[in-house]
């Protein structure tokens, strides 16, 4: 099922945007294989809480043995699809580098996932998500006026500027080599996402529409019409209240009067009134209250949660026992489904080997080459 069927994925284990990535492309139909290390990599739980690497197979190689290079070479032959999360050269080493692959399969889309990119002074450098997002100015966007920059976890830099992006140049760069039979890389650094999400904002500051100091603006807490507020109870409600129709409808539902929000020099006076107001009420009677309008007040929910439409969309699923995200975006004609949990590395290792056409699987299993997990 899913518009990717048929489509064949060797993946070459890494942690975070890269696992994400093919997460992705196996809920959006493609066969993805998994080629763990032995014993696999780190991780942020159990294995079969691993949630990122819910949707395809796992098969255990030992990379440093020449006849597990093989193997991997033999399903690159077959596949439409490699990615891998090293640092730049480690491919290479293994001899499993672009070069090395295309002449096996030269329609071959070769998906590389890093923080700094294949080249530059800080290519070979460690780096994680906050950094990233430190180096392109994303990470100053975030925060109230006179406090430091605020961590949003790794969403930003390693799902959002990391692995959408090399999906998009994956599926790109298959639908190119369609038309000319020829793969190619695609270089997908966070680095390069992250500063490519603030493409708008660059734009408002260019035009004097936006200002460096954060917290100052209209989509960084700066507006009072366009920030969260405590509740009686300690909760919170988020308020997105920027057109004048929806303000006006705020206003109103709040019964309360203030000064013209066009005049930045009203907002402390504004901001004083809203957060006096929302800690008037909980978190549950604002919600009841403004349920169903067009004020844009929501409350700020923990994650997982059971609102009514989160419930009724199906967006969190119950699967194998685990509470977690169902896939996205949504197909009319070829759906994406959950169809397996997590795999324990290895785990599928003669099964998936075999279905792939590798025959000498006894050798390979008694050589250490490779590695069946015990169910």
């Amino acid at each position: 099922m899913g518009p990717l069927e048929g489509v064949k994925v060797v993946e070459l284990a890494g942690v975070g945007p890269a696992p994400f990535a093919c997460m992705l492309l196996a809920e959006l139909g493609a066969d993805v294989l998994r080629i763990d290390r032995p014993g696999g990599g780190p991780s942020m739980g159990p294995p079969e809480l691993d949630l990122v690497n819910r949707g395809r197979r796992s098969v255990a190689l030992d990379l440093k043995q020449p006849a597990a290079v093989d193997v991997v070479r033999r399903l690159v032959a077959q596949a439409e699809v490699l990615v891998e999360g090293f640092r730049p050269g480690v491919a290479e080493r293994l001899g499993l580098g672009p070069d090395d692959c295309h002449l096996i399969n030269p329609r071959l889309v070769y998906g590389r996932m890093t923080g700094w990119g294949q080249d530059g002074p800080l290519a070979q450098t460690a780096g994680h998500d906050i950094d990233y997002l430190a180096l392109t100015g994303a990470l100053h966007l975030v925060g109230r006026a006179g406090g430091p920059p605020q961590v949003p976890a790794n969403l930003l830099g390693d799902f959002a500027g990391g692995s959408l992006y090399l999906v998009v140049g994956v599926l790109a760069a298959l639908h190119e080599a369609q038309r000319s039979g020829r793969g190619q890389v695609v270089d997908a650094a966070i680095v390069d996402g992250s500063a490519h999400l603030t493409t708008m904002l660059l734009g408002a500051l260019a035009a004097g529409a936006w200002r460096q100091e954060r917290g100052t603006n209209l989509l960084d807490t700066g507006a009072p019409f366009y920030d969260v507020y405590e509740t009686a109870d300690g909760k919170h409600v988020a308020v997105g209240a920027l057109e004048p129709q929806f303000y006006a409808e705020l206003i109103e539902k709040l019964g309360i009067t203030v000064p013209d929000r066009n005049d930045p020099a009203n907002w402390p006076a504004l901001r004083k009134t809203f957060t006096e107001t929302f800690r008037e009420r909980t978190q549950a009677e604002w919600t009841e209250l403004f349920d169903g309008t067009d004020a844009c007040v929501t409350p700020v929910l923990p994650m997982a949660a059971d609102h009514p439409h989160l419930v009724a969309r199906g967006i969190f699923v119950d699967h194998d026992g685990v509470r977690q995200a169902a896939p996205a975006p949504r197909f009319d004609r070829t759906p994406t489904t959950l169809e397996r949990p997590p795999a324990r590395p290895g785990q599928h290792t003669r099964e998936a080997l075999a279905d792939w056409g590798i025959t000498d699987l006894d050798h390979l299993l008694e050589t250490g080459a490779a590695i069946q997990t015990e169910n």
